[in-house]
């Protein structure tokens, strides 16, 4: 058993030094520092807050140079930022492509007030969604962890005992417990903030509401949610595409649509400017109307 607890140790500690070539330290002049996550050699996410768009911000490396750091785009619904840094030339941590599983080993890094790496262990308390944070679209899935978050860990990874980065702290908590960002999230935040310097928000112009499908007006269709399209805006994506009050939208792209978190979520990213298929029930049928999603 001994053995056992040593190898875990071992493997855990291998797994902090791997990971911690990629976490910096960022400060901004305002609040005490916080940590980032390397994205890309020259990318860094880390916590949207402490700092205005115009505030000069700096990052330490793992080799102790104070770098100049200019932001590329922020995300206030993840209450994420990423900045790009010029000579940095930091190893990007790999980001796990699915959610870790409650009860998992998870251990926390950032750098502390020194610059040195800090960090901590927990389990993954819970992992569910969405979480509206009142500061944009909710959150589609959240990780909480018993980690207690210490100030140096804001911005820093979460990994697993591999080494893999299962999400990024936020610093904040909920009901006692930490919350993280997931890294399949993160990484899609951080990627549409690299190309289009903020989060491009689509929309479709319509009002709705959750309705329950009586089974007899399904047309066929498994789900028995849908949204009930109570408006119409003139001149509206929507509008152009067909779509009528009355109309039961129940997919979205593929994807089942139960309520307006769920369009909400599939109309972020790069959906602006592109045609989507809407499956809707109308008296009684099922039809696909194609919209062309807009830029909110």
């Amino acid at each position: 058993m001994d053995n056992l607890f040593a190898a875990l140790s071992t493997q855990m500690a291998d797994a902090v030094e791997r990971a911690g070539s990629g976490v910096v330290q960022v400060r901004s002049g305002r609040w005490r520092p916080s940590s980032g996550t390397a994205y890309a050699a020259d990318r860094v996410l880390t916590v949207d807050r402490g700092f205005d768009d115009d505030d000069p911000l700096s990052v330490r490396g793992t080799d102790g140079r104070a770098l100049s750091a200019s932001l590329a785009g922020r995300d206030p619904s993840t209450g994420l930022a990423l900045l790009r840094v010029d000579g940095l030339g930091a190893t990007p941590l790999s980001a796990t492509p699915g959610l870790p599983r409650v009860g998992s080993l998870i251990v926390s890094i950032g750098r502390g007030m020194s610059g040195g790496l800090i960090a901590g262990s927990g389990l993954v308390s819970s992992v569910g969604g969405p979480l509206r944070t009142g500061r944009g679209p909710a959150i589609e899935q959240v990780i909480r962890t018993d980690v207690t978050p210490y100030p140096g860990f804001s911005g820093g990874p979460v990994i697993d005992p591999i080494g893999h980065v299962v999400g990024v702290a936020t610093g904040a908590q909920l009901r006692g417990l930490g919350l993280v960002i997931p890294a399949s999230i993160a990484w899609q935040v951080a990627e549409t903030l690299s190309t289009h310097g903020r989060i491009r928000r689509g929309y479709l112009g319509i009002s709705s509401q959750p309705v329950r499908i009586p089974e007899r007006q399904r047309a066929g269709r498994p789900g028995d949610h849908g949204l009930l399209v109570v408006g119409v805006g003139p001149d509206s994506p929507a509008a152009r595409a067909g779509l009528l009050v009355g109309d039961i939208v129940v997919e979205f792209d593929g994807q089942p649509v139960a309520d307006a978190e769920q369009l909400l979520a599939l109309l972020a990213g790069d959906r602006a400017g592109t045609n989507v298929q809407a499956g809707v029930i109308r008296a009684g049928g099922y039809q696909n109307v194609q919209v062309l999603v807009a830029e909110r």
